[in-house]
């Protein structure tokens, strides 16, 4: 039996582990933002501690119209941000969902399977 994704166009992550994230079989090893179809790109946020408005506020750059939906990957534990360093998207009536990098991985697949126009910003620690 031949099984089809329902949205080929999207990206998907394909592995993940401690350090590193395989986007369509390309292995990367920082931070990064991927959409559903708007593609990879780096995060500039290492550590979850150095979040900041601003980076949030420049997600918005890597999709091509504005995300329903944000997931932030959190590193190897979950972890919730401040709400002040999310009012640039909660004021723009953008959802952000915060959970572990592993989960939010594996919900990302799900989310852009479904055609959905979500762009995950996910931490990888080394």
């Amino acid at each position: 039996m031949k099984l089809h994704a329902d949205h080929p166009e999207a990206h998907s992550i394909t592995a993940y582990g401690d350090g590193w994230i395989t986007v369509n079989g390309q292995r990367h090893e920082q931070s990064l933002v991927i959409g559903a179809t708007s593609g990879v790109a780096p995060w500039a946020c290492q550590r979850f501690e150095d979040l900041e408005a601003a980076h949030f506020d420049q997600l918005l750059a890597h999709a091509p119209e504005p995300p329903e939906l944000v997931l932030l990957g959190s590193g190897r534990r979950l972890r919730f941000v401040h709400p002040r360093l999310l009012q640039g998207l909660l004021g723009r009536r953008i959802g952000v969902e915060t959970m572990d990098t592993a989960a939010a991985c594996r919900t990302f697949n799900i989310l852009a399977g479904e055609g959905r126009r979500v762009l995950a910003a996910l931490l990888v620690e080394p």
